[in-house]
């Protein structure tokens, strides 16, 4: 127990209390401690408290099934979701492509068939797309001449005078770069490759490219 080690004949001051020393608190916050537990966990109390934990754990086990439910909900609305979007972006998209196909504006058939990696419910197929559209803008570049072994190389040697696009084409190549070294550890939405997809298109229609 807290023995007091000051001098009888010297007056407490304030800031001397016991109730300051931190051995002292730690002694009486563990006294009162066990007292607690004592009184709580007495052989005549025992079955009120397992039935208080009884109702907490029917409580925690209650909060998780309603959890998991409405996750599978969410998850579920959101995959209907999903499909409806590609189904109207599939829609919109054939009647643009007819639209230019009557018009004789459609001239690359790669750039068609990549945008039909979009219609796909895969996420492997929509990575495809990227990937395919920056091996387009490797070539197209190439044929502008710009030097470099990599599409990278190739865009450091480009300014934004001649490529008013660059600063586009430099995010939608770093977003390549992820899915290809990243692989399956990449997550990407449908949303955000139609996003990066665009990127590419606003360089291709800049140079007449599709």
């Amino acid at each position: 127990m807290y023995e007091s080690n000051e001098n009888p004949l010297i007056k407490d001051t304030f800031l001397d209390s016991k109730y300051f020393d931190p051995q002292y608190l730690a002694e009486q916050g563990t006294e009162s401690g066990l007292n607690a537990f004592k009184t709580i966990f007495t052989s005549d109390n025992l079955e009120v408290v397992y039935f208080i934990l009884s109702i907490l754990a029917i409580i925690c086990i209650t909060i998780i099934i309603y959890s998991t439910i409405r996750i599978f909900e969410i998850r579920k609305k959101q995959h209907a979701h999903m499909h409806h979007e590609i189904h109207e972006f599939a829609h919109k998209k054939a009647e643009r492509e007819e639209k230019l196909r009557q018009q004789g504006k459609i001239k690359n058939d790669r750039w068609r068939k990549l945008l039909d990696h979009l219609f796909s419910t895969s996420e492997n197929d929509w990575k495809l797309a990227i990937i395919e559209a920056d091996s387009m803008l490797f070539d197209l570049l190439t044929q502008l001449k710009y030097k470099g072994d990599t599409l990278g190389d190739k865009l450091k040697s480009a300014d934004r005078e001649s490529f008013h696009s660059l600063s586009s084409a430099w995010e939608a190549h770093n977003i390549r770069n992820k899915i290809a070294h990243d692989g399956a550890g990449f997550s990407l939405s449908l949303h955000e490759t139609k996003r990066v997809v665009a990127l590419y298109e606003h360089i291709f229609d800049e140079f007449g490219y599709i």
